[in-house]
């Protein structure tokens, strides 16, 4: 009986020491999306980015960024002819598109 208890006791605190991990990790990518989506907001003055923000933010060509643009996991928005990703698309995309081990 005993060993069973000792067992579950060890088997929660693991639980529970995956889940504070995952939540600080969380918390950790939240945060940063955050604090980057506030400095390219008042870098740029502006809420959406457009294909000359993107190429200079990425360092890619226009061609590189328009094919991105048109990419279906890319967070595009069309405005009439324009396309435009919001500053916080953006930044959660390039979050999310990093490696777990970052």
């Amino acid at each position: 009986k005993n060993s069973r208890a000792v067992r579950a006791c060890i088997r929660s605190k693991m639980i529970y020491k995956n889940y504070k991990k995952e939540t600080e990790t969380t918390l950790n990518r939240e945060r940063l999306i955050a604090d980057e989506v506030s400095r390219l907001t008042r870098k740029y003055g502006k809420s959406f980015l457009d294909c000359e923000n993107l190429i200079e933010l990425t360092g890619l060509g226009r061609d590189n960024v328009r094919a991105l643009m048109h990419s279906k996991a890319f967070p595009v928005t069309k405005v009439g002819n324009r396309q435009v990703v919001s500053i916080l698309a953006f930044v959660a995309w390039q979050v999310n598109s990093l490696p777990e081990a970052v």
